[in-house]
């Protein structure tokens, strides 16, 4: 089976939110119009210059190994990081040991919460019609530029 995972192309985004829309729409669980599960990041030194930010749901995810409730564990049908609700007690430590910014907390309900790819069919990938926001191969993540892109930008998602 092949692994797929988002792939960002951020030179490609314009800033719409149609991605952010489609991700909250999509998701019940969530208390707030406002806890998507993507977000987009804005460079303060180029205002035309856009990058979503979603989990990436990291090969040894960092949420993963510090989770003191093992709440958090990785799917191998579709190669995810999921959480376990009934196991999370919203510490946030993973939302700490996210070097992306992509696990957040549902502070109403005391839960962490993160892209899980929409059972393998994401709704942010179909809503952007830019195409800035891919579900393919992971084996297309050994691009250059990619691997350039992300990490001039995962600074932005700390902040």
């Amino acid at each position: 089976m092949d692994v797929k995972t988002l792939i960002i192309h951020p030179e490609k985004c314009n800033n719409c939110g149609d991605c952010e829309t489609a991700c909250i729409t999509s998701r019940t669980s969530l208390t707030s119009p406002g806890l998507s599960c993507i977000r987009i990041l804005k460079d303060n030194d180029d205002t035309e210059f856009f990058f979503p930010v979603a989990c990436r749901q990291c090969e040894n995810s960092p949420c993963m190994a510090i989770c003191p409730k093992e709440a958090i564990f990785r799917d191998d049908e579709l190669n995810r990081v999921l959480i376990d609700h009934q196991k999370c007690v919203g510490c946030g430590y993973c939302v700490s040991a996210c070097p992306f910014g992509a696990m957040k907390l549902d502070k109403q309900k005391a839960k962490s919460y993160k892209c899980d790819l929409c059972e393998g069919d994401p709704e942010c990938v179909k809503a952007c019609e830019p195409m800035a926001i891919e579900y393919l191969d992971v084996k297309m993540l050994k691009l250059p530029n990619m691997v350039h892109m992300a990490s001039k930008f995962a600074r932005l998602a700390k902040s």
